[in-house]
């Protein structure tokens, strides 16, 4: 799909927000839907980050971060987890040339040192790879929590015996190289953040669609923009 098509369904490029998040719901059901294995659906999320990336580089988004793999996840079978493991390897070896290539800046954010050594190294070797690119960014949440993020970002300023204020937290949040988040999207029908950007989040626009996420595209991209473009956002203010 061009870029045009993908502009023109947004009513105005002034509103686009500078930093979008998406809480990719909905592969295991998507899966189930169609009687296929859940990895199927895993599979089919794959390519709607493929699909959903190139389309928020076309609309001129600043930075785009995706929920990947939350700390909770990893109550899930271990051979589920192994099958997304795989999977973000096959996404970092196979699509890290085209993010280089479109001037993409790779970010990880949460405890993703804490992974495999092999995938750690992996990560550690696209991060670099992209490091000095000074397009959008691509911030993947890899082993993240929010409520983890929050105590370890109080724990080091405790630590320093620094002053501790709403500065000083976000100074320490693994985002604090990013624009302010202006919306967050969750797919699937699901309504609540499951521990994700809680600091960030506080006044950005939430979105929650009916659209599991294999599903979701550059289309429906551009209509959460159309979305976020027509809310009046005060603040707190008048």
């Amino acid at each position: 799909m061009s870029s045009a098509p993908i502009l023109s369904a947004v009513p105005d490029v002034a509103v686009v927000p500078r930093h979008v998040a998406i809480i990719m719901d909905g592969n295991g059901r998507w899966a189930k839907h169609r009687h296929l294995p859940r990895l199927a659906g895993h599979k089919a999320g794959v390519e709607a980050v493929r699909r959903v990336t190139r389309a928020a580089r076309a609309m001129g988004i600043e930075a785009l971060t995706l929920y990947t793999f939350s700390s909770e996840n990893w109550r899930r079978p271990a051979e589920e987890v192994g099958d997304l493991m795989g999977l973000l390897r096959l996404f970092i070896r196979s699509d890290l040339a085209e993010l280089a290539r479109e001037n993409v800046r790779l970010r990880i954010i949460g405890d993703w040192r804490a992974l495999a050594p092999d995938l750690v190294q992996l990560i550690e070797d696209a991060v670099m790879r992209t490091a000095g690119n000074t397009g959008p960014i691509l911030a993947i949440a890899l082993n993240y929590g929010a409520q983890a993020e929050l105590a370890a970002a109080a724990r080091r300023l405790a630590e320093r015996g620094a002053a501790i204020d709403e500065a000083a937290i976000e100074a320490e949040l693994d985002t604090a190289d990013l624009p302010p988040l202006d919306l967050v999207v969750r797919t699937s029908g699901e309504q609540r953040l499951s521990n994700f950007l809680l600091w960030q989040s506080a006044y950005a626009e939430l979105l929650f669609v009916d659209t599991l996420w294999p599903d979701f595209d550059a289309d429906a991209l551009a209509d959460a923009i159309a979305v976020f473009g027509r809310r009046q956002r005060r603040y707190g203010g008048l």
